[in-house]
């Protein structure tokens, strides 16, 4: 049966959030990270929209969610105040499941610490939580030149001064938000093309004030939280990152398949651990 898709749009300080719904049941929420939008989470939702209301959205100054203004730093807080007034607006009075990727997953967390009241279960997949690491010192001394360079030289440099900080990835690999082969499955070319248009957005006013992003461990211990790791990736920052997280909460980071960006390249695989996650916790 096709799953028909709703969308509508919600007025938020600072912008306008663009939102699509499918299926009926509890809600599941689902939150990217990067340069990504509604549409890179579409597999997944179709799967999901036979047992749930499922909530895809463009975050704020990304594709079809526009500033007020013009462009600023960005900060996780205020996203995930973004994802509290879309969860009061498809979930009023009720408790949301919410899968979060990168820093969406980031985003997640701090809406689940916050607003716990609000949130069943949220599943972390690979949130780069830098300060977690035992260099974390070059990853902030990283954020600082991102955005020096950014402001001086504009964003292909400051691309360039990432990417060396990850070791020399030809794109934004390392943190799985570019839009290289397998980072979506298939995406059409007008999808491909409004993605690539969050790219100066990204590497400008997410990558550095999201990287120096730090999380209370334990406001998040009143709230179930299962964080994830991909089978490709584990070694990664972003997925050390996931390892450490997940010790620090005193469990182990479940394993997806595919890379950081797995829930596009290993949808099938992936929608099938995080079904098992969801019912484990209902």
């Amino acid at each position: 049966m096709e799953v028909v898709v709703r969308s509508d749009v919600l007025a938020v300080p600072g912008a306008e959030l663009y939102y699509e719904v499918r299926g009926d049941g509890p809600v599941l929420l689902f939150v990217c990270g990067g340069v990504y939008d509604a549409e890179a989470f579409a597999p997944l939702a179709e799967v999901f929209a036979e047992r749930y209301t499922v909530v895809t959205y463009d975050r704020r100054g990304n594709s079809r969610s526009p500033l007020d203004g013009e462009p600023e730093a960005q900060t996780i807080e205020t996203h995930a105040e973004d994802a509290r007034r879309l969860l009061e607006v498809v979930s009023p009075g009720e408790r949301a499941e919410v899968f979060g990727n990168s820093s969406g997953a980031m985003i997640a967390l701090d809406l689940a610490a916050r607003w716990p009241e609000l949130v069943r279960t949220v599943v972390a997949h690979e949130p780069p939580l830098f300060h977690l690491l035992p260099d974390h010192a070059h990853w902030s001394t990283l954020m600082d030149d991102v955005e020096r360079t950014f402001q001086a030289e504009g964003p292909w440099a400051a691309l360039e001064v990432f990417n060396a900080g990850f070791g020399g990835e030809e794109t934004a690999a390392a943190e799985g938000d570019e839009l290289g082969p397998g980072s979506i499955a298939e995406p059409d070319a007008e999808v491909q093309g409004r993605m690539q248009e969050n790219f100066g957005f990204f590497i400008g006013y997410e990558v550095p004030s999201f990287g120096r992003y730090r999380v209370e461990l334990e406001r998040l211990r009143h709230v179930r939280v299962v964080v994830g790791v991909g089978d490709l990736s584990a070694a990664e920052p972003p997925g050390r990152a996931a390892v450490a997280l997940a010790a620090g909460l005193g469990q182990t980071a479940v394993v997806f398949p595919g890379d950081h960006g797995g829930f596009g390249s290993a949808a099938e695989g992936f929608a099938v651990v995080l079904d098992r996650v969801l019912r484990e916790g209902a």
